[in-house]
C-alpha cells in the first residue's frame, strides 16, 4: 500500500504538463523545513518534515459554456517526523508537519453568481473561515486557526491536515462585506466512529484598495479563487458549534456539545512606495469544558519590503498565548508530579526570503513558554523553504 501511494503521488506530479492550457490551471507547492529543538522541551534534536499540493483548478464555463462553475481539486502528500514530540508543545511550531501519507485533501464543486456562492465537497474550511493574510507569513500552527477551535472536538475541525465534507454558503450585501455559512462533518471520511455536523458562521468587513480594480470592474465577486485583490484591512467576527460534542476533559463518560467564537483583525498600519508595515490580532473563546483550550489570544506585525532591493521580502514578530480550559486544567493539576500551568505562550520572529518568483526561504526562531502547559520552555528554530509552479 505504501509503495503504491509513494507510487501514485510520484504519477500525479507529471500532471501539469497535461493540463497546462485552458480551461484546466494546475499548481504544485512543495514545503520543506528542518526544525531543531536548541534547548528545553522533552529533548534536543532536529527533525525533518514535508508537505507538497498539487492542486488543479477546472473553469466550468469554458469546459460547457457554464459561466461561474468551477472545481477544484487538491492532493496533498506528507512526509517527516513529528517536531513537537522533541519540544513538547500543544500548539505546534510547524503548519506543515504531519503524520507522513497520501490523500485527497480538497476536491469540491462551487458555483458564484452574483454576489452568491455555493461550494460543495471536500473542503479546509480555513482557506476562507478565520483567515488573515498578515499572520499567514508565520510558521506556528495557531497563527492559522487559533488552537481554542482547531483542538475541538473528537477529531478536530475541517482543517490540515484531515479536512472533511461540506456545504458552504456565502453571501456579499456589499462590496466591503461577506457573510459565510457553512455545515461540516466533524469526521474525515477516512476516520470511524460517530459523526455529526459542525456548524460555522462568519461576518467579515474587508476594505481594499478601490484603484487596484481595473476599469468596468467592481469588488462583488465572491467564493473560492474569485481573484480580488488583496485587502487593506479586515475585521471579522465568527461562530461555531459542534452538534456531536466531545468528551469531557475532567469528567469521563460525559459529552459535551462543544461551541466557540472568535474574533480577528487585520490593520494595515503604515505604507510606502514599495513597502508596508500590517498589524493583526486574533482572539477566540470556547467551553472550557469540552476542549483543551479555553481561550486564544494572538498578535503579530508583518512587514514587507523594508530592505532595500528586497520588494518581496518579509519580516514578522508575533505571540500566541493559548489558555487551558477549566476542566483540562483540573486534569492537568491532578496528575502527580506534573507541574502545571495555566497557559502555553509562544514568541516567533521570522524572515521570508522570496528567492524569485518559484522558490523561498524561511529562517524562524520561536520561543515557547511552557510547553504543553507544562512548567519549563523551549527555544526552536527552523529552515522552511517553499517551492511553488
Amino acid at each position: 500500500m505504501k509503495a503504491f501511494l509513494q507510487g501514485s503521488f510520484c504519477a500525479v506530479l507529471l500532471a501539469p504538463a497535461a493540463f497546462a492550457a485552458d480551461p484546466f490551471t494546475p499548481h504544485l507547492t512543495y514545503n520543506t523545513a528542518l526544525i531543531s529543538n536548541l534547548s528545553g522541551g522533552t529533548k534536543a534534536g532536529t527533525v525533518g518534515v514535508g508537505s507538497a499540493h498539487l492542486q488543479l483548478l477546472a473553469d466550468g464555463g469554458a469546459l460547457f459554456g457554464a459561466d461561474g462553475l468551477t472545481a477544484f481539486a487538491d492532493g496533498l502528500f506528507t512526509h517527516g517526523g513529528a517536531p513537537d514530540a522533541l519540544i513538547g508543545d500543544a500548539q505546534g511550531v510547524s503548519n506543515i508537519a504531519a503524520p507522513p501519507g497520501a490523500k485527497l485533501y480538497e476536491a469540491w464543486v462551487q458555483y458564484a453568481h452574483g454576489r452568491f456562492s455555493v461550494l460543495a465537497g471536500r473542503y479546509d474550511l480555513n482557506s476562507e473561515f478565520y483567515r488573515l493574510s498578515s499572520a499567514q507569513l508565520f510558521l506556528n500552527s495557531s497563527f492559522g486557526i487559533g488552537p481554542e477551535y482547531a483542538q475541538s472536538g473528537v477529531a478536530g475541525p475541517s482543517i490540515y491536515p484531515d479536512t472533511s465534507l461540506a456545504l458552504r454558503l456565502t453571501y456579499k450585501p456589499a462590496d466591503n462585506m461577506v457573510l459565510r455559512a457553512a455545515v461540516i462533518d466533524d469526521r474525515p471520511p477516512e476516520q470511524s466512529g460517530p459523526d455529526g455536523p459542525l456548524l460555522i458562521g462568519e461576518f467579515a468587513w474587508l476594505q481594499r484598495p478601490s484603484a487596484s480594480m481595473p476599469p468596468g470592474e467592481s469588488h462583488n465577486r465572491v467564493g473560492r479563487n474569485a481573484g480580488l485583490p488583496a485587502y487593506d484591512n479586515k475585521l471579522a467576527l465568527g461562530g461555531w458549534y459542534d452538534t456531536k460534542g466531545s468528551p469531557d476533559q475532567s469528567t469521563p463518560g460525559v459529552n459535551r456539545h462543544a461551541a466557540g467564537a472568535y474574533f480577528i483583525l487585520d490593520h494595515l498600519l503604515w505604507s510606502g512606495d514599495s513597502s508596508k508595515l500590517a498589524g493583526f490580532l486574533q482572539t477566540g473563546v470556547a467551553d472550557g469544558r469540552a476542549g483543551r483550550f479555553g481561550f486564544y489570544l494572538g498578535a503579530g506585525l508583518n512587514a514587507v519590503g523594508l530592505i532595500p532591493g528586497r520588494p518581496n521580502d518579509e519580516i514578522g514578530l508575533a505571540f500566541a498565548r493559548a489558555e487551558s480550559g477549566a476542566h483540562f486544567r483540573t486534569l492537568q493539576q491532578s496528575l502527580p508530579g506534573l507541574a502545571s500551568r495555566d497557559a502555553e505562550l509562544s514568541f516567533e520572529t521570522t524572515y521570508l526570503a522570496q528567492i524569485n518568483d518559484w522558490f523561498a526561504l524561511q529562517p524562524d526562531l520561536q520561543w515557547v513558554q511552557n510547553p504543553g502547559t507544562a512548567k519549563g520552555h523551549a527555544l526552536v528554530f527552523q529552515l522552511e523553504a517553499e517551492l511553488s509552479f
